[in-house]
């Protein structure tokens, strides 16, 4: 009896067993292409599931399976069940069959064919999204087995893809309302405009309409707050207006936006540090590579890394790419030519309309960041 996946645990799973059957990755370039300089062997991928860590060593002609437990100090001791060994190329045609699925069958879930099933069954594989508390897909080593392991988060874009920045009420920026003093029954009005597309923008166009002015006021919870200052302290007003100008103008790509941020200049620095030190654009690559890295909203972030060191994206032929910490310069110019910034849903992320607080009506605008599809 074959059973249903959603698309995004099979893009997982395709770039698990695309890397077991390749035994090797090439780095990305920053326009999301096959850097062909370089290959970087893979010796070994551990990953989680619910009965314990599973080690994967890839051998010449071979997958070598270990199943064990992670100690408390993170190191990997041995189960008594017996190791198992696999040729590699069963995964890459595991692989080939999870990309057929992927490219052609339309929907969020895919029906997995029996032989497919029978494959994991065989390989002990019963989580298709590896289960880890630090937010990594599954952690690699390089060259050798012994190597140290690295975290990686795995994007696939055949799938839908987990955003870098997953929008949340925490992820939420404050106008303060100022100009004309509304009354009540005038915020009625704007708060009462239809769901739709575009009800954010109409709002703040039907707010100005009305001489109300929208100003950057703070950033809504104050963890968020805190590690926005961390790139600067400026930041979090260059964010609001990047937000308010992907509501108004429709512009979602973060490299496009920040040009405009460039030319509207709202942070009054002078031209020189915009166009000879390029200010605006190294903030935000900063921040696309702290996201990627680990920071998240609602947890305070110091600059120190989290156990998330590097991001393996499968592009829409299959190709799997790496992009990895220790080549940060490539790694944020990817983030920052490939990301865009996405609405959430306006109603659970409670944003878009007028509050009160303390007497004074303040507009939220909600900051969700994902990657692009192409």
């Amino acid at each position: 009896m074959a059973f249903s996946a959603t698309k995004r645990e099979l893009g997982e799973l395709y770039t698990f067993f695309r890397l077991l059957a390749d035994g090797a990755v090439s780095p990305g370039t920053p326009k999301a292409e096959k850097d062909e300089t370089l290959s970087w062997p893979v010796a070994l991928i551990q990953r989680e599931e619910h009965d314990g860590t599973r080690r994967y060593y890839i051998e010449e002609q071979e997958v070598r399976i270990v199943s064990g437990a992670t100690a408390k100090d993170g190191s990997f001791v041995p189960g008594e069940k017996e190791e198992q060994c696999f040729p590699r190329e069963d995964f890459g045609d595991a692989a080939e069959l999870i990309l057929h699925l992927l490219k052609n069958v339309s929907g969020e879930e895919v029906e997995v064919s029996e032989g497919l099933e029978a494959f994991l069954d065989t390989v002990n594989i019963y989580d298709l999204e590896s289960k880890t508390e630090d937010r990594t897909d599954f952690s690699v080593a390089f060259w050798h087995p012994e190597a140290p392991l690295t975290g990686f988060n795995v994007r696939c874009r055949l799938t839908p893809m987990n955003p870098l920045l997953d929008g949340g009420r925490t992820a939420n920026l404050k106008l303060e309302q100022s100009g004309v003093k509304f009354a009540v029954p005038t915020v009625n009005k704007v708060n009462a405009l239809p769901e739709s597309p575009t009800e954010v923008a109409e709002r703040m166009m039907m707010i100005e309409r009305l001489g109300g002015v929208l100003k950057y006021a703070d950033v809504a919870d104050r963890v968020f707050r805190c590690n926005l200052l961390m790139i600067d302290l400026h930041f979090p007003r260059m964010l609001a207006e990047m937000v308010r100008l992907m509501h108004l103008d429709g512009i979602t790509r973060i490299n496009e936006l920040t040009e405009r941020i460039k030319e509207m200049n709202p942070l009054k620095i002078k031209d020189e540090l915009i166009n000879k030190h390029r200010f605006y654009e190294f903030k935000m690559k900063q921040f696309l590579l702290s996201l990627a890295l680990g920071m998240r909203p609602a947890k305070i972030y110091n600059g120190t890394d989290s156990a998330v060191e590097g991001m393996f994206l499968t592009d829409g032929n299959g190709q799997v790419l790496c992009y990895h910490k220790s080549r940060p310069q490539v790694f944020a110019d990817f983030l920052y030519q490939n990301t865009r910034l996405e609405k959430g849903a306006v109603e659970k992320d409670k944003y878009g309309f007028l509050e009160r607080e303390n007497g004074i009506w303040y507009f939220k605008l909600n900051v969700k960041i994902g990657l692009v599809k192409r």
